[in-house]
């Protein structure tokens, strides 16, 4: 077993690391998308790279944290110069899952190659729709040269997610389809608003009970989340974002998720095991009507725990 490395003068050994560690870490590379969708609060037109040194230093605390995977994301990863760069380091220093985001706009089988050869093992790409509309371009119209590169090309996974709340609803059933037929995973997501919280009208229901008809058993919900919010109107859970999920802004800013910048935040470079184990044991106001999968996932293993209890 490896040494245990330092962390602002304590050491982070393995057990802590099991109590406390964080499983997942999003990391925005660059905040500017090269699309404007309606429903999105998570981009901007004017921002610049992150620069590699910079997002370099954060991989390397992220791994002192014992960061168990890594997922780049905007922003527009694609649009950073240095994206295969970034995943080879990955790699380098062993992160265990090496993902990224994007809406496959840039993609090309020069990039896809890089990103072979980098290390990278999962992509997720989201699909709002068929055809473009008013609030979105992200949709299959556009996009099928680019995902039958994917299908060609990429030896890493997969995930393509059809998307409820951005088109006419039916419409995610055709993506879900084009996902199976190419040998992707498919998945279904929900559009929120800017608070993370889920409405839907009778049409987009029955939209997303055939799509989870279609998907079956590989169809993953952590406990069943958005049954009971859809049913409820909130579904409880122990939230241990900034600890086992970090957010790292664009400014090196660790915050409980997107949803939340502001309400939470510390500099990476600066993040402790009393950080961890703090938010850890924060209760978050916003939980009983979270939207955000990937909080309630790396926040599963824990729900047996108390929280606020030191």
């Amino acid at each position: 077993m490896p040494d245990s490395p330092e962390v602002e003068g304590e050491k982070l050994d393995w057990w802590q690391w099991i109590r406390y560690g964080p499983f997942l870490a999003q990391m925005v590379v660059i905040r500017r998308c090269n699309l404007s969708c309606g429903y999105c609060s998570e981009f901007d037109k004017t921002s610049d790279p992150i620069p590699f040194d910079t997002l370099s230093r954060q991989l390397r605390k992220l791994r002192e944290l014992k960061t168990w995977a890594i997922c780049l994301t905007g922003g527009e990863p694609t649009l950073h110069p240095q994206l295969p760069d970034l995943i080879g380091e990955m790699t380098t220093l062993g992160f265990r899952r090496r993902q990224m985001i994007t809406n496959g706009y840039k993609l090309t089988e020069e990039l896809i190659q890089s990103l072979n050869e980098s290390g990278l093992t999962d992509m997720q790409i989201s699909v709002d729709g068929v055809q473009p509309n008013e609030t979105t371009v992200k949709t299959l119209q556009p996009l099928r040269k680019k995902l039958s590169l994917l299908a060609e090309h990429a030896r890493f996974q997969v995930v393509m997610s059809g998307v409820i709340g951005s088109a006419p609803p039916a419409e995610a059933i055709e993506v879900i389809d084009f996902a199976r037929e190419h040998g992707f995973i498919p998945r279904i997501l929900l559009i929120h608003d800017e608070n993370g919280q889920l409405k839907l009208n009778a049409e987009e229901l029955a939209a997303y009970r055939e799509v989870k008809r279609k998907i079956g058993s590989r169809f993953e919900d952590v406990d069943g989340y958005r049954e009971k919010l859809i049913k409820d109107g909130v579904a409880p859970f122990k939230c241990r974002a900034g600890s086992r999920y970090l957010y790292v802004d664009e400014f090196g800013q660790v915050h409980w998720c997107s949803q939340t910048r502001g309400v939470f935040q510390k500099n990476l470079l600066q993040y402790t095991l009393d950080d961890l184990k703090k938010q850890y044991h924060t209760p978050k106001n916003c939980h009983t009507t979270c939207t955000v999968g990937c909080v309630r996932t790396a926040s599963a293993y824990d729900q047996w725990r108390g929280q606020n209890n030191g």
